[in-house]
């Protein structure tokens, strides 16, 4: 396994000294020591890939550096107009070097919504024709290949990618940091409101962890899981789904389970949202200011006013709570008020360990949901 400290030197060494991106979990070793070792203003968690990419091109016109850029292989979706339209040799002809977790890779057990993404990775970046290497775990050969990689970049004046596999990375111990006082966990939050929900409601709940714990509270209290469609991929589009489907069912309220992280990703949603004003439609965005699915990494969660935001876009009503009694007193409060709603629940970063996946299929999912919303 590589040593993630090593690689960073072996980074610096080669002139690299900016890095941006989206967390994955296959790199979150290595996010955290460059987290650690690198000051605020050359490490940016984007909002999404393609902002990070856009980061990296303005990084390199003032500098004429080259810029890292760390995601997941689901974000290739997001980098592909901004790599292809901006960093390509036949427009601005930009350096940059790719970090990619190989979530899905053939033959390695993965989720669902990775499966396709990862067999079709490297003949996507074959189309792009965006030179890519699988880094192997010796520390030698990950060294070359580095070198190589940014030869390359420098060369072609364009971008070059890294691909990690799976345990690559050895663990990167990081300095604790302060945890928030707020009272309760996500998962505790989200079974309070499930609770609070009438037998009749639709539930779209966020990509990760969020959805996962929807499932497994459904599960322990033998509900059933009908009535909620669990956004396994595509994070920050939870809320649009929610939308295309409180637009189509008015007769029925619509609850929207988001997160921090992947609200911001996609921020123009609670326009879009607001622009509509679907007075069926319930928007919870729970703020941990982390991504808690893939490490635990910051977001702006806790800079940001979400409710401001909501407020200029056309929310009709928005609130904010942190207690068990607030948040009781709020969902009662949205329940009965007709107009387009955002809830602001703000939480403690972190998950149980034992926390288990979804036992359906996204297509079964899909199915009793589908059945669900004709009944």
């Amino acid at each position: 396994m590589l040593d993630p400290i090593k690689i960073f030197h072996c980074l610096q060494k080669n002139d690299v000294s900016f890095f941006t991106g989206v967390p994955d979990s296959l790199l979150k070793d290595f996010c955290a020591c460059v987290t650690q070792n690198t000051p605020n203003n050359q490490h940016v968690i984007a909002a999404n890939e393609g902002g990070a990419v856009a980061l990296a091109v303005g990084y390199h016109l003032a500098t004429g550096k080259i810029p890292l850029v760390y995601l997941q292989n689901s974000g290739v979706g997001n980098v592909i107009n901004p790599l292809l339209s901006l960093a390509d040799p036949d427009v601005y002809a930009t350096p940059l070097l790719f970090v990619i977790g190989w979530r899905g890779e053939p033959g390695v057990h993965d989720e669902p919504q990775h499966k396709k993404q990862g067999r079709v990775m490297l003949s996507m970046l074959d189309s792009m024709e965006i030179p890519y290497t699988i880094v192997s775990s010796d520390m030698e050969q990950a060294e070359s290949s580095i070198s190589q990689a940014l030869r390359t970049a420098r060369d072609n004046n364009g971008p070059v990618a890294l691909i990690i596999r799976k345990d690559t990375f050895s663990s990167y111990q990081v300095e604790q940091t302060q945890s928030t006082s707020m009272e309760l966990t996500r998962e505790q939050a989200i079974q309070q409101i499930l609770d609070e929900l009438s037998p009749n409601d639709i539930v779209v709940s966020t990509t990760g962890m969020a959805s996962r714990e929807v499932f497994e509270y459904r599960a322990q209290n033998n509900q059933g899981h009908q009535r909620d469609f669990l956004t396994v991929g595509g994070m920050g589009h939870a809320s649009q789904i929610a939308l295309g489907i409180a637009l189509q069912k008015a007769d029925r309220q619509v609850w929207c389970l988001d997160g921090d992280g992947a609200a911001l990703m996609h921020l123009g949603s609670i326009v879009i949202n607001g622009s509509l004003q679907p007075k069926n439609l319930k928007h919870i965005i729970l703020n941990n200011g982390a991504h808690d699915s893939v490490g635990g990494q910051p977001t702006a969660g806790f800079q940001v006013d979400f409710l401001k935001i909501a407020q200029t876009s056309g929310y009709q009503h928005t609130s904010q709570a942190e207690t068990t009694q607030e948040i009781k007193n709020k969902l009662a409060k949205i329940r009965e008020l007709p107009g387009l709603s955002l809830l602001e629940i703000r939480i403690k970063k972190g998950a149980r360990k034992n926390l288990g996946r979804p036992t359906l299929t996204p297509v079964q999912n899909k199915e009793k949901f589908i059945n669900f919303l004709s009944s």
